[in-house]
């Protein structure tokens, strides 16, 4: 069994979806949000992200986290901040000793949806279906659980 942090950062919302994988089973541990606030200032907006990281890697000891890799962006300001927050949480996860995986939103799609460019719609009533729940996340948190159960869907190692 091999609990999996996937993160979806953002600078104004993060997401984080953690998946445990016994098997070809995937089991939903916990997921969510970390909202900074518009009017704070992005250094202490960083700083709210990683402390908040830290805290859920602590609650729910993952043993390996994966990450959205970047992507091109048409607004330049908005790529360098998502940059920032992406910084920040790779250096949580790997400060905490996890073993730290990319994937590029085309692969993570593919690997939830089976399409590349499938919709956030989609996307989000796979992840109810391959977890089985009816649990509704906010679009963030199951961004982030896509990113985990693409690194549970790829990684040989947890396919096994």
């Amino acid at each position: 069994m091999t609990i999996t942090l996937g993160i979806d950062p953002g600078s104004r919302v993060t997401g984080y979806g953690l998946v445990e994988k016994d098997g070809p089973r995937l089991t939903l541990i916990a997921a969510g949000q970390i909202k900074t606030r518009n009017r704070t200032k992005l250094p202490e907006r960083l700083t709210e992200i990683y402390q908040e990281l830290k805290k859920v890697i602590i609650d729910y000891s993952p043993d390996e986290a994966a990450v959205e890799d970047i992507f091109y962006a048409k607004n330049v300001r908005s790529a360098i901040r998502l940059g920032h927050a992406r910084g920040v949480a790779l250096l949580a996860a790997a400060e905490a000793g996890l073993k730290v995986f990319e994937y590029s939103a085309t692969t993570i799609k593919s690997s939830v949806v089976g399409y590349g460019h499938a919709d956030k719609s989609q996307v989000s009533l796979m992840i109810r279906h391959l977890l089985k729940t009816d649990q509704e996340f906010s679009l963030d948190a199951t961004d982030a659980l896509s990113v985990a159960i693409c690194h549970a869907n790829q990684n040989p190692a947890l396919v096994r």
